[in-house]
């Protein structure tokens, strides 16, 4: 059954974009703010980041230099408490280091899920898979639990089950050495995260529209 998990979130990281709820769409049809527009394009940034220094972990991690992996996983750490400090910046310090520790869990299991691939370890990439999966719903009820009315917890699932597809067809596509389909999901994952990305600036905007 694992595995059959494994095959579905696989099966959305190649699709060429995610499709994103009526809810979340709805955003993109609002007349935007320019605090609005400044929030979603800040947490694009961050976001984008967070894919470029896992994608660097991953090509320096395969090449075996250690030294570009090293300096490229600090990024990954610094990244994370950039975003986390954009949403304590609305929901406060505790909610702050609790999406941290979330985050802290998304990568280290996204480490492992690397390792084990490139170890061709099958039985270890299964089992990160199943953190990843795992993971991707404790964020999902920590931001549903901050913002219930905007951030629907079962799209915000789907999102983050298709974000950590993503991670894992990249590392298998790099392990291959299959470079034009780590280039093909590299462009759906930007896509895809710019989604979530939206998707969290629209729910903060409509929870505090008085600071915007």
């Amino acid at each position: 059954m694992l595995k059959k998990a494994f095959t579905i979130i696989l099966a959305l990281a190649i699709i060429p974009a995610f499709t994103a709820s009526p809810a979340f769409a709805k955003e993109k049809t609002m007349r935007e703010s320019p605090k609005g527009v400044e929030l979603r394009l800040a947490l694009r940034d961050l976001w984008i980041g967070h894919i470029f220094w896992v994608r660097s972990v991953v090509y320096a991690t395969k090449s075996g230099d250690t030294e570009a992996a090293k300096v490229a996983e600090e990024n990954v750490v610094k990244n994370a408490k950039d975003i986390a400090s954009a949403v304590a910046s609305f929901y406060g310090k505790e909610a702050g280091d609790k999406l941290f520790n979330l985050l802290a869990g998304h990568y280290g299991a996204i480490k492992e899920y690397l390792t084990t691939a490139v170890a061709g370890d099958m039985a270890g990439k299964d089992a990160a898979a199943d953190k990843i999966k795992k993971n991707a719903d404790e964020i999902a009820a920590f931001l549903n639990s901050a913002n219930p009315k905007n951030w629907p917890k079962d799209t915000l699932v789907s999102l983050l089950v298709a974000h950590g597809g993503h991670h894992m067809a990249q590392i298998n596509a790099v392990v291959a050495k299959d470079y034009g389909t780590e280039a093909t999901v590299w462009e759906n994952m930007k896509k895809h995260i710019y989604t979530i990305a939206d998707a969290l600036a629209g729910g903060i905007e409509k929870q505090f529209p008085k600071k915007f």
